[in-house]
């Protein structure tokens, strides 16, 4: 059982609503896709507590109907 990539985006939006999400679906086959998601909400986590608000926002969906996701996190870059 496959996920949309817009399912996934909308997901990780709902928790981290300036999140801007890229979604990519690895293999064409709707199990395997990257997220890059970018959230001032990131600022001063560590990536593992960066990935791990990610996952929490897939809501237990990974490794069922989600079954891998490459995921890279950042916080926006500032203008100076």
């Amino acid at each position: 059982m496959a996920m949309v990539a817009d399912d996934i985006a909308a997901l990780i939006r709902a928790a981290l609503p300036d999140a801007e999400v890229t979604i990519t679906d690895l293999a064409g086959d709707g199990d395997h896709y990257a997220a890059h998601v970018v959230s001032a909400a990131f600022r001063g986590q560590s990536r593992i507590a960066q990935h791990k608000a990610v996952y929490a926002a897939l809501g237990g969906r990974m490794g069922g109907v989600l079954h891998a996701l490459q995921l890279t996190t950042a916080v926006p870059i500032s203008a100076a």
